[in-house]
């Protein structure tokens, strides 16, 4: 008898509580204004709280193919104590890369990269540092010093080829990774790196590398064994860059690579750049190129060695510049490789190594979608693009999963006539990527070399995309048969 009438008295709580909550709830939107707001609709997830993390967890490119045909080109993911809305295509993406930063910020999105790059660069900083920072990038990669790039890039790979027998079998993935990071090494890092540390940066940044975990970027200081060997390559990389920094300033020495315009780079106060800094700032921009340059390096050899109309397409264009150039190559004769530029934009549109972009939004704003739908984005929302998938839309696109690289042909220029931001493998906007000219070089300047001396044979099935990189590459092996020959401008 007692215990039923506890049970009555728990029952009669729960009933007079949850009645409460009704009446607060239904007082709530009576006496409250409504908002006004057109927020774009949520994605549905299970379970409440957590469900919305655990899709995003399963790949943010699954849930964009899932939500994209139901939801349109705007919606919002909640993620635990964060909404992250979407922006898929020109029409609405355009503020993402035309906004100011004090409207649009990368800097609190993208901070789990501070213990690779390290202390004072790039999103360590405020943005009028990070602005002059970007300056010195910029200053780097001018044509002028793209040129003595160029005639870099060219004796790595004529030196890195030269080892191959005069026929075999090669992972072909592994070789251009192997060559990308050899190049990187002379025009970016040093000579000094180059010639005699090569084998010891090359294991630090490996290192470096491995430390960048999917859970880096929620926990970039969990003590976990591949953030502590990443410490200690960072730790031990530092302390290589000040000794060689050390020395060419004692020397005198100015050589034509990115580490000496680091060190050579000064504020607009007039201070100089310190040795930490020069060092944080080779390592961006090695992060920043290395995996993109080999990835569609790969990518583009794949594509050519499948479809052969366009492997024959880029022979033909060798030859024309034989017959014109004779065999040098350098930084112009590059330039005017149109229809290999073309194979390589488009295996980049297919994949794009880095396939989320993120900002942090810091004022309301609008956006419209192609079909004139208008949604309201709330300030404190994480905005995301994806180029993974707005490069495959197929209102901008025809046969968007297609390769088809004449689709930036002249009278086609697919990427043009749907407006501003219909390609964004190298971003856009007011944080384009600074290396993309470098990129396009690099991996046209491998290329001219392979096409002119050797014979290529894809002998493994077409690879597959490796979604659990946290740089999206290739999957497994690319293996390539291989036969010395040199090309001839006669075809014969």
């Amino acid at each position: 008898m007692e215990m039923e009438v506890m049970d009555n008295k728990f029952f009669n709580v729960g009933l007079l509580v949850v009645a409460t909550l009704l009446v607060a709830k239904i007082i709530s939107a009576l006496i409250m204004p409504r908002s006004s707001k057109r927020l774009p609709p949520v994605i549905k997830a299970w379970p409440p709280l957590i469900g919305g993390l655990l899709r995003f967890l399963k790949g943010p490119i699954i849930v964009l193919r899932e939500e994209y045909p139901k939801l349109g080109n705007v919606f919002t993911l909640n993620l635990v104590h964060k909404n992250i809305t979407f922006l898929i295509g020109p029409e609405v993406s355009a503020h993402f890369f035309k906004a100011s930063e004090s409207d649009l910020s990368q800097q609190e999105v993208y901070r789990f990269n501070i213990p690779t790059f390290g202390p004072g660069v790039v999103f360590d900083v405020d943005y009028s540092i990070r602005q002059e920072q970007f300056r010195f990038f910029t200053e780097a990669l001018r044509v002028n010093k793209l040129k003595g790039y160029v005639d870099q890039m060219i004796v790595e790979a004529q030196d890195y080829f030269s080892k191959w027998g005069d026929s075999g079998e090669v992972d072909l993935k592994y070789e251009l990774e192997h060559l990308i990071i050899l190049t990187a090494s002379r025009c970016l890092l040093g000579r000094e790196v180059r010639d005699k540390l090569f084998d010891d940066v090359s294991a630090l940044f490996h290192e470096l590398d491995n430390g960048m975990q999917p859970i880096s970027v929620m926990f970039p200081y969990l003590p976990i064994p591949a953030h502590r060997r990443r410490d200690r390559a960072r730790k031990r990389l530092a302390e290589i860059f000040a000794s060689i920094i050390a020395s060419r300033k004692a020397s005198g020495k100015c050589e034509n690579d990115m580490l000496q315009c680091f060190i050579d780079s000064k504020y607009k106060n007039g201070r100089p750049t310190s040795e930490g800094e020069v060092t944080g700032l080779l390592i961006a921009a090695l992060f920043a190129g290395q995996h993109t340059s080999s990835i569609t390096s790969t990518w583009t050899g794949a594509y050519l060695l499948r479809f052969k109309e366009y492997f024959v397409a880029v022979v033909e264009e060798q030859k024309t510049l034989m017959k014109k150039h004779g065999e040098k190559i350098d930084h112009d004769i590059l330039s005017e490789m149109e229809v290999l530029y073309r194979c390589i934009k488009e295996a980049l549109r297919l994949h794009p190594p880095l396939i989320m972009l993120l900002r942090q939004s810091h004022a309301d704003f609008s956006v419209t979608t192609h079909e004139g739908k208008k949604y309201d984005i709330p300030k404190g929302h994480i905005v995301a693009t994806s180029p993974a998938f707005a490069n495959r839309l197929s209102h901008i696109y025809k046969n968007p999963d297609s390769y088809d690289p004449d689709r930036f042909a002249a009278g086609r220029d697919e990427d043009k006539v749907a407006g501003p931001f219909s390609y964004i493998s190298f971003g856009g906007g007011r944080h384009g990527c600074l290396g993309e000219p470098f990129a396009y070089l690099q991996i046209k300047a491998i290329w001219s070399h392979l096409l002119r001396n050797f014979e290529l044979e894809l002998i493994s099935p077409f690879p597959e995309t490796d979604w659990n990189a946290m740089v999206v590459g290739v999957k497994g092996k690319v293996m390539v048969r291989y036969k010395r020959r040199r090309l001839s401008v006669n075809g014969l």
